[in-house]
């Protein structure tokens, strides 16, 4: 019987420990864009992937990780300047895109060049990771 109400005390008191994170992280904001990030719509996405390397991001504002990957990308798009367009794609607001490109977890980022996927990324990477993956399609 005690076992039983420890187990019912742990699953409440875990419950409870979610609900409280979850609001946490919906009301955590976002750091503003890089003023080098474009913002991608149905309308601009196909010209913007079109010429060279494109890094497009595609995540959503309640998603963590995804807030996680806003710095890292900012940086990125200062370090890099004309080398790769950095971009970003709001899968709640431009749900089209991201099922054509059969978006199903985020952050995912894919790797255009001249419009086509050359690599897709899955989950929070650092930037040096992010940096070799482009300076290698460079060079390709």
């Amino acid at each position: 019987m005690i076992t039983i109400l420890i187990i019912i005390a742990v699953l409440v008191l875990f419950s409870g420990y979610m609900f409280f994170m979850y609001r946490k992280v919906k009301k955590t904001p976002t750091g503003p864009d890089s003023a080098k990030i474009k913002i991608l719509t149905d309308k601009n996405f196909a010209q913007q992937i079109s010429k060279g390397i494109a890094l497009v991001d595609f995540w959503a504002s309640w998603c963590m990780p995804c807030k996680m990957m806003a710095p890292i990308l900012n940086e990125i798009a200062e370090e890099i300047g004309d080398q790769a367009a950095i971009c970003k794609v709001n899968i709640e607001e431009y749900q089209s895109i991201s099922q054509k490109y059969a978006v199903r977890n985020i952050p995912t980022i894919i790797i255009f060049r001249n419009g086509k996927e050359v690599d897709r990324i899955v989950g929070v990477k650092q930037k040096d990771f992010l940096i070799n993956k482009i300076n290698m399609l460079k060079y390709k």
